[in-house]
């Protein structure tokens, strides 16, 4: 038996995660007896800082990443998306975790399905006017993207032997039932929902019955289990501070706000900075364990 850890949306760069945090974080997984960490995607904005993350939890046990949109802003080369050369890179490829189970990374990318605008060239306009992905640059359009990664997805999933189970790691959202759709002032977000995920990515994913959990964030919402066609969905990305559960009850418990806003939070903040890093450094690990996700195997 053993334990499998995926953590997405770390961002430590963002959300200052240093090596006194890192380092609570890695006593607490060891803690644990977790036996196998995976970090999937968004972990830094910059590949090498990922990778020194990566490196920095497998001192102290076997850890494995793909890419999140984060990283990908920092790649040059067209390869380097899907078939990074790095030991610890868990894309498209399997690690076996039992004889009878298989932990299986997928980066993932977005179709622009899940968007209520179906213009595709608007779409794109909208992604290129402040999106952070706009400064990813790939061969084809993200639709194209999106296909090719499903179609070598399907090929990768029926390589796999039926009589072994598969955790399925990735970044990007695959199931609509994971889309929030808004009403009132906030409808125009469901525009954005283009960039969040694939739908065909989790239609791929219903044609494989060996699959028995898949763990994904950057939603940067937490969502709890949900059963899907037999198969059991995690999303609990870990986010940026300012959206944290933390930070929520900080604000109210000090009467900083009436209704919590994570847009403004970065602002108020700063202005109560002091405070708010000394409530951090207690409460830290409780966030920590609020977006990770857990599998027994």
């Amino acid at each position: 038996m053993g334990k499998l850890a995926v953590i997405t949306d770390l961002h430590v760069d963002i959300n200052h995660l240093n090596e006194p945090e890192l380092l609570l974080l890695r006593d607490y997984l060891e803690e644990q007896e977790i036996t196998h960490l995976h970090l999937a995607g968004d972990i830094a904005n910059q590949a090498d800082r990922a990778i020194q993350t990566a490196a920095f939890f497998e001192q102290r046990l076997p850890t494995t990443f793909h890419w999140g949109n984060h990283e990908m802003a920092s790649l040059t080369n067209e390869e380097d998306f899907e078939d990074y050369r790095e030991p610890r890179f868990l894309n498209f490829d399997t690690v076996e975790l039992s004889s009878s189970k298989v932990l299986l990374g997928v980066n993932g990318w977005y179709d622009y399905r899940f968007s209520d605008m179906k213009d595709q060239k608007e779409i794109l306009r909208l992604k290129n006017l402040f999106w952070y992905d706009r400064m990813i640059q790939r061969e084809g359009t993200d639709p194209q993207i999106s296909q090719r990664i499903c179609s070598r997805l399907a090929e990768v999933l029926s390589r796999i032997p039926t009589e072994k189970k598969i955790i399925l790691a990735t970044h990007f959202v695959p199931k609509e039932e994971f889309i929030i759709h808004h009403t009132g002032k906030y409808t125009r977000w469901n525009h954005l929902n283009a960039f969040l995920g694939s739908k065909e990515f989790g239609e791929t994913l219903s044609g494989f019955s060996n699959i028995e959990q898949v763990v994904f964030g950057h939603t940067h919402r937490r969502f709890g289990e949900q059963w899907i066609d037999d198969v059991l969905y995690h999303c609990r990305p870990f986010g940026y501070y300012f959206e944290w559960q933390l930070t929520r009850e900080f604000v109210f418990e000090n009467q900083l706000v009436d209704i919590f806003n994570p847009t403004k939070m970065r602002g108020l903040l700063r202005k109560h900075q002091t405070a708010f890093d000394n409530y951090r450094a207690v409460h830290l690990l409780e966030e920590f364990q609020r977006g990770m996700t857990v599998i027994e195997y």
